[in-house]
């Protein structure tokens, strides 16, 4: 991937929308040997312990629990992992501080102090990109599991302590073959999600 293709849609990504226009996003694309030296280090690396923000948060409850067991149970099946195999579930969840082998991964980060709007704002600006490298006939994949290691990724990039790295991105081009970009996802039904009035 060259410069210029990652260049033009990280110009297009400028223009998500954001509340207020205060644009929280930063990020740091690495791609060559910058990316082999951060995923060498991830290899060797323990996950935060604490870790700073719990993306699996909504596990907890019992309506979001099950969609993501659902989801978890369908994509261990299409890998044909049991459920007994804890090390091989282990090496698969490993593949994110890997960048699943894309040849580029964008890190996403920002100031610790952003709040619930700002963190809406970078699931937009993180959609732009990835309609965008879509666009560019590339694929992505979000990679939230680095929030794990962000305290080492901070550290490898010489980000402050009070920034937060939210999560990753994988940039390249997808396996169609792959069992794990063919299983299927369900999502919750629309009526479930969405309440319409006055129609």
């Amino acid at each position: 991937m060259s410069l210029e293709t990652m260049t033009r849609v990280m110009e297009q990504a400028r223009w998500a929308p954001s509340g207020c226009n205060f644009q929280p996003w930063e990020a740091t694309l690495l791609t060559g040997a910058p990316l082999k030296a951060l995923t060498d280090r991830l290899a060797a690396s323990a996950p935060d312990d604490p870790l700073e923000y719990d993306f699996l948060a909504p596990s907890r409850v019992e309506r979001y629990r099950g969609r993501y067991t659902g989801f978890a149970a369908a994509m261990y099946d299409a890998l044909e992992i049991s459920r007994d195999d804890k090390n091989a579930r282990e090496a698969w969840g490993r593949r994110n501080a890997e960048a699943f082998a894309a040849p580029v991964l964008l890190l996403c980060h920002f100031p610790k102090w952003m709040k619930e709007a700002q963190w809406s704002d970078m699931g937009m600006w993180l959609q732009t990109i990835m309609l965008s490298l879509r666009g560019e006939g590339l694929d992505s994949c979000p990679l939230e599991a680095l929030g794990m290691y962000g305290r080492t990724i901070k550290d490898h990039l010489g980000l402050s302590e009070d920034t937060l790295l939210f999560c990753g991105l994988a940039i390249g081009h997808r396996d169609p073959d792959a069992a794990v970009n063919r299983f299927r996802r369900d999502r919750a039904p629309l009526s479930d999600l969405v309440t319409f009035q006055g129609f």
